[in-house]
Order: structure tokens, then sequence, then C-alpha cells
């Protein structure tokens, strides 16, 4: 049995969907930097010079595959690393380094330096090459033309698919943003003649590599949070959205020549500051949570001598469930009420490793990843049907807790 926590950061429920259309709309976007956008009349001159609409899709289909191909393999590989990277991460200096990292590749996408790769390797890739196969090499290969620009944005995307440690999430996560990044292209080489109808290049593709750098900005927050204190792990993310809003919206000064790009411009700003009022009112809004009791051998031993169930909460600070839980499921009013009125509430932090009774309570468990949450009845064994290994929701988790309360405790417990 492996006793190790899982990675953090896995994805599940709406979550997985939402990060999924996140990614692939970054795909999307990343057409519209400098480096992508004029290999868009390049690319579509391949396509569109085949007559035959059939041979056409099959063609489009063949770039979009050997772009998935090229991807997908980074994912897997970056993924496939999420082991080490598990254990890594429960090391503040490791977190801080990682957060640096993708500081110092924003810094690229914000125009501070740029990723330059050697002449040779670049004009062997931007070559074309006749038939299907020529195709899905153009495909693999648009990585490497491109990488000046979507560099930065994939190496952040990889160090945190790397923590995942799902070599099949890492496939669908990088399939996914070549599905964003080769679509566009497939969609324009059908309807080749509505090409003069695309926005010219200029300065408003350097505005949306700004905003790739603002999205590895918050991927830095979100490895960095497990060693900041709580008002900072609230406060951060909003107080980066604002400024992201801010210079996205007003601050920066690029223009473009079409009408629509200050429209655009306004939209993301305003939706910026509205989502940071969220967050910060989310924080000023939220009541106290669980007060939870570090684990002893006496505490269990008293509350099978009372009968009282008990909840062991497996958690870690790099685990977005787990987070997620804590922040909604254990500060909802009711569910605080209900846990502290009948039950014993103890938390066995993992996030960093190494300690011996933790080490000992995940074999004695079977505990293979957090967050597990686990419930024993009043006679101090586990009830298994109740164990919960992902996030819940309070009105479920009340309903999940109700059979565990002996009715004498619902009585007797009321002070």
């Amino acid at each position: 049995m492996d006793n190790q926590p899982e990675a953090p950061g896995a994805l599940y429920g709406w979550a997985m969907i939402w990060t999924l259309l996140g990614i692939f709309a970054g795909g999307m976007a990343l057409n519209l930097t400098p480096c992508v956008y004029p290999l868009i009349p390049i690319t579509i001159s391949y396509f569109g010079a085949r007559s035959d609409r059939r041979q056409l899709i099959g063609h489009g289909l063949c770039y979009i595959g050997g772009l998935s191909i090229t991807n997908s393999v980074l994912g897997v590989v970056a993924a496939m690393t999420g082991g080490l990277m598990g254990a890594a991460l429960q090391n503040p200096l490791v977190l801080t380094f990682v957060a640096a990292i993708l500081i110092l590749l924003s810094t690229s996408l914000f125009g501070l330096w740029e990723i330059r790769l050697p002449g040779g390797l670049t004009q062997a890739a931007s070559k074309t090459y006749a038939g299907y196969l020529g195709t899905i090499f153009m495909g693999l290969t648009m990585g490497i033309v491109a990488a000046p620009c979507i560099g930065p944005f994939v190496l952040g995307l990889l160090t945190w698919v790397a923590s995942l440690g799902s070599p099949w999430l890492g496939f669908v996560v990088f399939f996914t943003l070549s599905l964003g990044l080769g679509l566009p292209l497939f969609i324009l080489a059908i309807f080749s003649g509505n090409l003069n109808r695309l926005p010219r290049s200029g300065e408003w593709m350097l505005w949306v590599r700004k905003l790739m750098g603002w999205v590895l900005v918050g991927m830095a927050v979100y490895f960095i949070r497990p060693v900041l204190p709580k008002p900072a792990v609230a406060l951060l993310p909003a107080i980066i959205t604002l400024a992201a809003g801010l210079h996205l919206g007003w601050i920066d000064r690029t223009s473009a020549g079409f009408r629509a790009f200050e429209w655009i411009k306004a939209t993301v700003g305003v939706a910026a500051v509205v989502f940071a009022t969220i967050l910060i009112w989310n924080w000023i809004t939220i009541g106290p949570g669980i007060t939870w009791n570090a684990y002893s051998d006496q505490l269990l031993v008293e509350s099978k001598n009372t009968g009282r169930p008990v909840i062991i909460d497996f958690s870690a600070d790099w685990c977005s469930p787990c987070r997620e839980l804590d922040a909604v499921t254990f500060h909802h009013p009711e569910v605080v009420k209900q846990a502290e009125r009948h039950f014993t509430l103890i938390k066995v932090d993992v996030t960093r490793g190494g300690n011996p009774t933790y080490e000992r309570l995940l074999k004695q468990y079977n505990v293979k990843g957090v967050p597990t949450v686990i419930f024993l009845n009043a006679q101090g064994r586990e009830q298994f049907e109740k164990r919960l290994v992902d996030y819940m929701p309070p009105d479920q988790f009340l309903n999940h807790i109700s059979g565990l309360i002996p009715q004498t405790g619902k009585a007797g417990n009321e002070n």
C-alpha cells in the first residue's frame, strides 16, 4: 500500500469541467499572440490549396492530431513525475521556487525578455511538407515555431500538470490545450475565403500575451498558498485579480485598429474587478469554521467510552479539494453546529511528511490520498461506506453525517 498522499490539486467534478474549458479558451487565445497569429495565413494557404473539401478536412484533422500528439506526450511525461513532485511540494522551499519560476516566465509574456530558439531548428520546423504525413509533421512542429510566445505559458502549465501526478489528466489537459490551439486554424482553413475578415496583426496581440502573463501569476499564487498565512491565502488571489483587471482594462495603453478591442479590454477589466470584490467580500463575511483537535489515542478512547462518534480529516495545505472542504463545507454554520455538538473532531495534517504517528495512521486506515475523511461510529468502528475522498457540499455533508448521530447523543448533547 502506497501511503504517500496524492499529488496536489487533483481535478474533480465541475472543477475539472471548468478547468478544461479555461484551458481550451487559453489555447484559442494563444492563436492571438504575436508568434502564432502570423502563421494563420500561412497555415490556411497550405490547407486552402486543396479544393477537395474531404481532403481539406482530412489534412485539418491530421494537423490537429500532430499538434495534440506533441503536447499530450509532454503532458503525460510531466504528470509521470507526479509522485516525486507531490512529495517535493510538501517543502516550502520547493513551493517558493516553483512560484518564482512561474513569475519569471510571466515576465517573458509581459515583454521583459523572450525565449529564443536556434535559427536552424526554427527554419526546419517552419517548412511545409506534402501529403498527410507532412500535415502531421506541421502540427508536430508548430509548438517549436510558436515557442517564444506560447513557451512560457506551456512551461507553466507543465509545472502544474506535474503536480497533479496523473498521466491521464496530463494527457487530457494538454489534448484540450491542443484542441483550443488548433481548432480555430482548422475552421478558418475550411472557410479560407473569409480570411480577409480577420483583424490585422498589431499591438493588440501584445495585450493577449500580457493576459497570459497574468494567468501564470495566478498559477504562481496557487502554488505559494500553502506557505502563506491564512489572511494572505484569502486576500492574495483577490489582489492579483484586481491588479490584473486594472492593468489589462485601463492601465495598459495597447490599442488596435478595430473598435471592439476597447470593449474587450473594458469587459475583462470590469469582470476582474467584480470577481476580486466577490473574493474579498467572501473573506470578510466568512464565519468561524470547525475547531479541530490534534490526534491522540486517548481522545479516541474517551470518545468510545462516552459513545461519541468521531470524524478524522486527513488533509494537506497543497490539496485543492481539502482547501475547498475547509473553506466551504467546514465553515458552513449548520455543519459547524452539528459537527461540534455531536462528534469528536480530529485533524491529521499531512502537509509535511515525516510525522511517525501520522504515517502509522495512514497505514492503519489505508489512506491512499487526501482528502480522506473517516467516520467512526459510537463504538469506535469505521463506517467504510461513509468515507469521503473528495469535496462534498454542506447540504450533502449534513445528510451524510445524520445517520451517525446516536439518538441519545441528539438529546443529551444539546449544550
